[in-house]
């Protein structure tokens, strides 16, 4: 995210500079038509107990990739994602990329998997990553199959690249889109 945030501020520092310098402002580059929105919304109000897993979750996405960021959403305003607990297996539902329902499910906590490597996962699922399973402890996207001893929540240098491609970089192609009303079950 920092630079993100460095190069639009050294883009805005030139647009303000060139003009004073008697040369032609330029304007920061737009947006390539169809992008997918840099930044994702959630509403984790409805995750009772693993709320801070959520935000938990939110936050390591967020260090980890340049490409997209996951904010708690304003009063008001609709999000891009719904978070919610149930007594079920924990579950994404992906409508599009960084859109869709996340379900924190109490079965794989009571089974003992880590709430916030579970969180991270789901939002896995929404920023596009299939599950790879079987995997190692390393790879978030192995899931439950990493077993219970496993709490890593951080996406491995792959999985970074390919949210990092999924949202408009350079490092990976697009992947297909997830079809509508796909469920995704760990």
């Amino acid at each position: 995210m920092h630079i993100r945030t460095l190069t639009r501020g050294l883009a805005a520092a030139l647009v303000v500079t060139f003009p004073l310098a008697g040369g032609q402002a330029l304007a920061a580059p737009a947006e390539p038509a169809g992008a997918a929105a840099r930044v994702v919304t959630y509403d984790a109000s409805g995750a009772a107990e693993f709320r801070s897993a959520v935000d938990r979750g939110a936050a390591i996405w967020n260090e980890s990739v340049d490409a997209v960021e996951l904010r708690p959403v304003a009063a008001g305003q609709r999000a891009n994602v719904r978070v919610l607990a149930d007594n079920g297996w924990p579950r994404a539902l992906p409508t599009s990329l960084g859109n869709g329902t996340v379900y924190i499910g109490r079965q794989a906590v009571n089974q003992g998997y880590n709430t916030v490597r579970i969180s991270s996962h789901e939002l896995g699922h929404i920023l596009g990553l299939p599950d790879r399973k079987p995997g190692p402890c390393s790879s978030l996207m192995s899931g439950s199959s990493a077993g219970t001893a496993c709490t890593n929540p951080y996406p491995d240098a792959a999985e970074r690249a390919e949210v990092e491609g999924n949202f408009g970089g350079v490092l990976t192609a697009k992947p297909a889109p997830v079809p509508r009303g796909a469920v995704i079950v760990d």
